[in-house]
């Protein structure tokens, strides 16, 4: 079983899998309140060159996905306010890509419009994203 940290999920994920993030919905368990957001599970960490050498050097590193709360002020209160144990953390996508992370976390706060409606932490869907991968294309 993976250490999910806070996190639950009902996807299957096994051991030898590596996803690049995952899309999440946060809901405040008192208010039913909630936030969309993504994370990522995996960054490039850069080393300068050996010496002797030009090119740097890169390998995956595992960003603080575990205990991660939200990059939203207003919900990051209400968890200190309210406590943990009133707020559920859930996993709702993984993806495999950057494209993928951006791309799925702004069809799914428009999907459920969280600017428009009350219910919502989002304040704002912020994405700036291109044409999909080549790769990913040819995986749909």
């Amino acid at each position: 079983m993976i250490d999910l940290g806070h996190w639950i999920t009902s996807l299957v994920i096994t051991p030898d899998a590596s996803p690049y993030g995952f899309i999440y919905v946060i809901t405040n368990l008192i208010d039913n309140k909630r936030y969309f957001g993504k994370k990522q599970i995996k960054t490039i960490k850069k080393l300068k060159p050996l010496k002797g050498k030009k090119n740097k050097r890169h390998f995956d590193a595992e960003t603080d996905w575990k205990t991660y709360m939200s990059s939203s002020n207003e919900l990051n209160e209400d968890i200190v306010k309210l406590g943990k144990d009133n707020f559920k953390f859930e996993i709702i996508r993984f993806c495999d890509s950057k494209f993928e992370l951006a791309y799925f976390e702004a069809k799914i706060q428009f999907d459920n419009e969280v600017l428009l409606k009350d219910g919502f932490y989002n304040g704002i869907i912020n994405c700036r994203i291109g044409r999909a991968p080549r790769s990913l294309l040819e995986k749909l």
